[in-house]
Parts: structure tokens; C-alpha cells; sequence
């Protein structure tokens, strides 16, 4: 973890902070390697300080042997004691995590310090999140086991899936596969939407049963050691109709446009307009509502945001999704998803599952 430590301390001068308070689960986790569903880190140049209760102390010291590992109660006197003891000026905390409640009790607590030690608070946003941007090779190991195990659960299951069988019933044995096949646990709640519910993008699964000839969208992921993987596929059980082998085509053609002639140092937003011109052009662009894609990580919804608006540019190193959609009311809709690897020279697929 040393090197990450490393990049965070680049960010710290950067930024002009003397200190960052981490209190995202996935940062904190990226940073130190703490694996517990509770605690802090308190990172400066010169000092990296994880702060648990006594249920994760033990845990920590075996995870983060490059922090010091402090037991906390339920107040913030240790930040206190730490930032007085370090002689911190300007202590940076993550906003977009930080409730106001604990923004009060944090201030309420460094209140106590005399007034030439007491710390400026200053809001920061993205910091940690854009270091995990790029994923070095122990997150890419993780990233494919998770990706492997929901293709082969997709393989496995799409195959069998007949008629008069529930939405519900498919997304069970959808998670019972990805289990089998080596997850952890579940990226987030599996999507299995038949027929005009794939007209929502999120629906959740019901107990509607699938019909021949209509539209199937299945959206599920997998998680190995805390890394996601993000999957979805579109078929049909039985014979298309001609809407669905219209709009199967446009927005497989859109995806592979995307996958295809992606470079690094394009704009998300450049990236999402590969794809969505293909499914403008062929008279569904109303249709076509969520952005092209998203990174994927240690969080389901990661930097990149690959959308329309988005001026961010993509670097080699990056992995994101590439998953455009269409989606008409009253009949369906289709989405087609796989994980990229941008590189140099373009992106690699590393979803494997059929289409």
C-alpha cells in the first residue's frame, strides 16, 4: 500500500493540505487495506493512522502494518489528540461522506485545542477517488475474478431460461451461479426485466413470467475480494420479433463503435458520443438516457463518468463499462454491457460472456 500512500501525499500538496480524514468505506479500504466495516484513516505526509474500535483493532494491525492503529470510543477526542500531536494546520475531509452531524461533532472536538493549534477544516472532494482511477495489477487480478465469475453465471443460466419461469426465479439462480463460480458476494441487486419492464433500466426483479418472443435484460455483477464486476446482456427465449432484432442491432452496433475507437486522452464525454451517435442516428436517440458508462472497482459506480457532459479525460489504465441502451415504453428494452481496459492503443474487453 506504500505506493498509494505515496500518490495521497502528491494529492496532500497538491491540494495545500497538511492531513486528509478518509472516511469512505472503499477509500479507506484502498488506502490502508482495512478490510472492517468501521473506522478512519488520518493521513499526513509524515504519519498514516487507522482509527477502530476494539472489535477491529486486532484486524487492523494484521491489514495496515504501515499505519498506527488506534482504539476509539465513541467520541473524536483521538482525532484531537492526533492533530495536536502532529501539529496539523489545514486537515482536508472527504464532503461528499461526511454527514453534517459529523461535521459538527468533528468541530465540536477540535474546538477543545487552543486556538493556535486548532486545525482549518477544509472540504475536499474526489481526492482518493481519482488515485483508484487507475488500477494497478493486484486490483486488475481481483477485477477479473469477479468479471469471470459473472460471465460464467450468465453462460450458465441464459441457456435454460424457458417461458412461464418468474423474473425473480431467473435472478436467484443467476446469484446461486455467480456464487458458485467463485463470488464473494453480489456487486448490487441483480436486474432481470422482462418483456415492458426492461423499459425501466433499474427494475427490480418481479414475479411477472417470462413470455416467448419478448425482450429479456439481465444486469448482475459479481464481487471478489472487494472488487466489482458489472454485466448485462439482452435475449430473447424464442423468436424476436422485428422490433427486437432492430433495436438488438443498433445498440450492439453503438457498443462495439465505442469498444472499437475509444483512445485514451478523449473526454468521457467524447467516448459517450461514439456510441450514442449510432443509436441517434438510427431514430432512437430519445430513447437512449443514461450515460455510455461507469469505472468499476472497489464501488459499483466509480470514476470515469463516462455521460454526455462529462470533460474528464480518460487515461490508459482506466476500466469502465461501455453500455449504451434503448428503451421504449410498452414494449422493452435492450442493453449490452461489458468492462473495458483502456490502454495506450485502445480498449480491451474483459467481459467474455456470450452475446
Amino acid at each position: 500500500m506504500s505506493s498509494r500512500l505515496d500518490n495521497l501525499h502528491r494529492k496532500l500538496d497538491e491540494k495545500g493540505l497538511d492531513a486528509i480524514l478518509v472516511s469512505t468505506p472503499e477509500n479507506r479500504r484502498y488506502i490502508s487495506g482495512f478490510t472492517g466495516s468501521a473506522g478512519y484513516l488520518l493521513v499526513s505526509r509524515d504519519h498514516a493512522a487507522l482509527a477502530t474500535d476494539f472489535r477491529y483493532t486486532e484486524q487492523a494491525g494484521s491489514q495496515s502494518p504501515d499505519f498506527q492503529v488506534v482504539k476509539v470510543g465513541a467520541d473524536w477526542s483521538w482525532l484531537r489528540d492526533l492533530v495536536r500531536e502532529q501539529g496539523h494546520k489545514r486537515l482536508g475531509f472527504e464532503s461528499q461522506h461526511v454527514t453534517v452531524d459529523t461535521y459538527r461533532q468533528i468541530s465540536k472536538a477540535l474546538k477543545d485545542l487552543p486556538s493556535e493549534d486548532r486545525p482549518t477544516l477544509a472540504a475536499t472532494s474526489g481526492i482518493v477517488e481519482g488515485l483508484r482511477t487507475v488500477k494497478d495489477r493486484e486490483e486488475m487480478d481481483l477485477l477479473q475474478k469477479a468479471i469471470d465469475a459473472s460471465d460464467a453465471a450468465m453462460d450458465l443460466v441464459t441457456p435454460t431460461i424457458r417461458p412461464g419461469e418468474t423474473e425473480r426465479q431467473i435472478a436467484w439462480r443467476l446469484e446461486v451461479a455467480m456464487r458458485e463460480a467463485g463470488a464473494d458476494s453480489l456487486s448490487f441487486d441483480t436486474i432481470v426485466a422482462a418483456g415492458p419492464n426492461g423499459a425501466m433500466p433499474h427494475h427490480r426483479p418481479s414475479d411477472r413470467a417470462v413470455a416467448e418472443g419478448e425482450p429479456i435484460v439481465i444486469d448482475m455483477g459479481a464481487k471478489v475480494g472487494g472488487y466489482c464486476s458489472d454485466l448485462s446482456r439482452t435475449m430473447c427465449v424464442g423468436e424476436p420479433d422485428e422490433t427486437f432484432r432492430k433495436v438488438y442491432d443498433t445498440v450492439l452496433g453503438s457498443q462495439l463503435t465505442a469498444i472499437a475507437t475509444v483512445r485514451a486522452g478523449m473526454t468521457a464525454g467524447e467516448a459517450d458520443a461514439l456510441s450514442r451517435d449510432v443509436i441517434a442516428g438510427a431514430g432512437y436517440g430519445d430513447n437512449f438516457g443514461h450515460s455510455l458508462g461507469h469505472g468499476v472497482g472497489l464501488f459499483i459506480h466509480e470514476y470515469p463518468r463516462v455521460g454526455p457532459k462529462s470533460e474528464s479525460p480518460l487515461e490508459a489504465g482506466m476500466v469502465f463499462t461501455v453500455e449504451p441502451g434503448i428503451y421504449l415504453s410498452g414494449w422493452g428494452g435492450v442493453r449490452i454491457e461489458d468492462i473495458v481496459l483502456l490502454g495506450e492503443d485502445g480498449a480491451a474487453v474483459l467481459s467474455k460472456a456470450k452475446k
